[in-house]
């Protein structure tokens, strides 16, 4: 890796530098700057959304709202990119603060590039978010987006399965199990050999209806992965659910009412087996009610009954006895309209953080009621009322304004579905990537983490990290310089060159970031060009003689040819341009190419120095020799070149035969070539000093 920095002035495809920047908050006043100066991607939980920039691709990675602000104040910093510029956008699961913004985004900006997400999170993203619409209680023009953008958006996401490699632009990506919901991903993304690992929301504990995030078999170079829990460790699930249904059961059995704030999706499905088991092992308690407060319950239950085979071995074995998400004890309620509130009862409730709907109603009809309690079962967000009531405060605000004490119990249980420490820790232990960036946390969190991380690996001398955690809107800058390689490719790789030892000569190709070398034949194979071939032709003045071009020429090249067409008289200089005579003109002839041209303009220049030389040397006329004097200069060259070390050579049949430092050599000579089967390049200085030998003695005749 490169710590130079990219030249401003190289092309953005063949940068060094990797961009990697959270997205945070659109504000709009310095006060909310003041107050939120943490990333969506960044220091803070929610509205994540994090861009990612390299070679000139851009992708951004989740779109989310921030649970506890409305309208624009709820959306990531996107005026500070520009949407149309965006390749891909990889939505990691169905969250709000993860996809809530996705419908605006897609509909409301420039985008133009392509969404993924997976199967399952697409299915659940539509019933959640038209949720979420309906549940917001702010006013129409202060909405994002509607129920139609919503439908419209649809059209514009594709799905991905588990370990699908797709490419868009020359960006690879691909997407394991991340374990946090259903349909969560973890996305891979390759662009020119440099891997990106995103965990989104992850967690590497297997619960009662999910699979534990897989381990990728490749080793990313960076790794982008949450902080939320920082150096906490979640204590065992076991103690957790006994804890919760304990909790439950007391609340009960004091004749309160106990209200489980859930998100429609996620947890609220680990929440509801855990509760139905319990109920079904506890008979004193069966005549108390469970109901299930969401308007999605029906078209949630059938989204996981579809995907059963997204969950863990457990279901998938369970499901061939009995459904195990149609529950014996609990009950769906769609409003208030239809709840009679006349005694204890257990109400899972959405939204989960408690900012509007069913969940903020109940709470506020049951606060003031000491025998009621409220189990916060996951994790809540820096200003959101279900935060809010976790430090205990002595009064509440309903929505309408009216203050009211607080009585009931409140409890927390995390049945966050996100990684610990340990589970944190394991995680980068097993793949060792390079580099980590710390995203989706709060500061404290995320900067123990760092820390954390930093002991535990400095002493290690097998693994070398860096770690960063950035703020809101900070950039991480890295550099990669990959090696460049060129892959003989087409009917240049079936000559084998590698094997002959010959001279790779063709056209190179860089494709999706990769270099290739083909034969011109081959371009239509490979790309959407085809070959032409230009045959370039220049007349000039020319009043002198052939003869004396010839003398003139032969000092540029000893590779003169005759090259007669017709009743012109001709020669072909380096064996690639010809050169036509006639009384006062010559015409030069030549195929196309960089190196043809720069042979076609050294003649081009001998022409014009033989036409505008004042004093014309006296050009010697021809030397008309025998074969046999050829011979005996050939024979004076070789005694020349090898002295005492060479073998007489013998002359039968015009092939001369010789050895030199006992390798034999044989001589053509009235084809003028030359084998050497034991040193080739013995066989090419010979042949060489032939040809050169063959050219002096024996001019062109003009």
């Amino acid at each position: 890796m490169s710590k130079r920095k990219a030249d401003g002035q190289v092309p953005a495809e063949e940068t060094e530098q990797l961009r990697i920047k959270p997205l945070g908050p659109q504000y709009n006043r310095v006060l909310l700057y003041v107050v939120f100066e943490r990333s969506g991607g960044g220091q803070e939980v929610g509205r994540s959304c994090i861009m990612l920039e390299f070679k000139g691709k851009k992708i951004m990675l989740d779109c989310g709202i921030h649970p506890g602000m409305n309208g624009l104040d709820a959306l990531p910093y996107t005026d500070m990119i520009d949407p149309g510029e965006i390749d891909l956008l990889l939505i990691s699961h169905f969250h709000l603060d993860h996809c809530g913004a996705l419908p605006w985004f897609l509909e409301k900006t420039a985008f133009k590039g392509r969404c993924f997400m997976t199967h399952a999170t697409k299915a659940i993203y539509r019933w959640l978010l038209s949720d979420y619409v309906k549940v917001s209680n702010i006013a129409t023009d202060q909405m994002l987006y509607s129920e139609n953008d919503i439908e419209k958006s649809m059209e514009k996401i594709e799905t991905i399965n588990f370990h699908q490699e797709v490419e868009v632009n020359s960006v690879k990506f691909w997407c394991y199990t991340a374990g946090h919901v259903l349909g969560a991903a973890m996305f891979m993304i390759e662009i020119a050999g440099v891997k990106v690992l995103y965990t989104g929301d992850f967690s590497r504990q297997e619960d009662r209806h999910l699979m534990a995030a897989e381990i990728p078999n490749l080793r990313p170079d960076v790794l982008i992965v949450e902080s939320t829990y920082g150096t906490q460790i979640h204590e065992p699930r076991e103690n957790r659910e006994a804890r919760f249904t304990g909790l439950v059961n007391d609340i009960v059995n004091r004749g309160g009412r106990c209200l489980i704030p859930v998100f429609a999706l996620g947890r609220a499905q680990e929440l509801l087996l855990i509760l139905d088991e319990f109920w079904s092992n506890h008979p004193e308690i069966q005549d108390i009610p469970i109901y299930y407060a969401s308007s999605l319950a029906k078209k949630c239950m059938s989204v996981y009954q579809t995907y059963i085979q997204a969950m863990n071995d457990k279901i998938k074995k369970q499901i061939s006895i009995s459904n195990p998400f149609v529950f014996k004890h609990i009950s769906n309620l769609k409003s208030m309209d239809h709840f009679d509130d006349i005694g204890p009862s257990v109400v899972m409730a959405s939204p989960g953080m408690m900012q509007s709907g069913l969940s903020r109603e109940l709470f506020e009809n049951w606060c003031t009621d000491k025998r009621n309690g409220v189990i916060i079962a996951g994790y809540c967000v820096e200003g959101t009322l279900a935060k809010h009531i976790l430090s205990e405060p002595s009064e509440i605000v309903t929505m309408s304004g009216q203050k009211l004490p607080l009585k009931s119990s409140v409890d927390y249980i995390s049945f966050s579905a996100h990684t610990d420490y340990k589970q944190t820790s394991e995680f980068i232990r097993i793949l060792k990537p390079p580099h980590i960036v710390l995203v989706h946390g709060e500061p404290n969190e995320m900067g123990r983490l760092k820390a954390a991380l930093i002991r535990e690996y400095e002493d290690d001398p097998e693994y070398n990290i860096d770690i960063y955690s950035p703020r809101n809107t900070q950039e991480v800058e890295l550099y990669f310089r990959g090696e460049k390689m060129a892959k003989v490719v087409g009917n240049l790789a079936a000559k084998k060159p590698e094997q002959t030892g010959q001279t790779v000569s063709g056209i190179l190709l860089k494709r999706n970031f990769n270099y290739h070398i083909i034969a011109a034949s081959d371009l239509p194979n490979y790309t959407e060009l085809a070959m032409s071939t230009v045959t370039q032709r220049q007349s000039i003045a020319y009043t002198g003689t052939l003869s004396q071009l010839y003398y003139y020429l032969s000092q540029l090249s000893g590779d003169i040819e005759n090259a007669d067409q017709s009743d012109k008289k001709g020669l072909k200089i380096f064996k690639a341009v010809t050169l036509l005579y006639e009384p006062g003109m010559v015409t030069l002839e030549w195929v196309a190419n960089p190196v043809n041209d720069m042979y076609a303009d050294a003649v081009l220049t001998v022409v014009l120095k033989a036409e505008t030389d004042a004093t014309p040397k006296k050009v010697p006329a021809p030397v008309k020799v025998d074969r046999s004097h050829f011979h005996e200069c050939l024979w004076e060259l070789l005694g020349e070149m090898f002295g005492s070390e060479w073998v007489t050579p013998l002359i039968r049949n015009n092939k001369m035969t010789m050895a030199v430092d006992g390798k034999s050599i044989t001589i053509d000579l009235l084809k003028l070539e030359v084998h050497c089967e034991e040193d080739e390049s013995l066989q090419q200085m010979i042949h060489t000093a032939v040809t050169k030998l063959y050219q002096a003695v024996t001019p062109v005749t003009v």
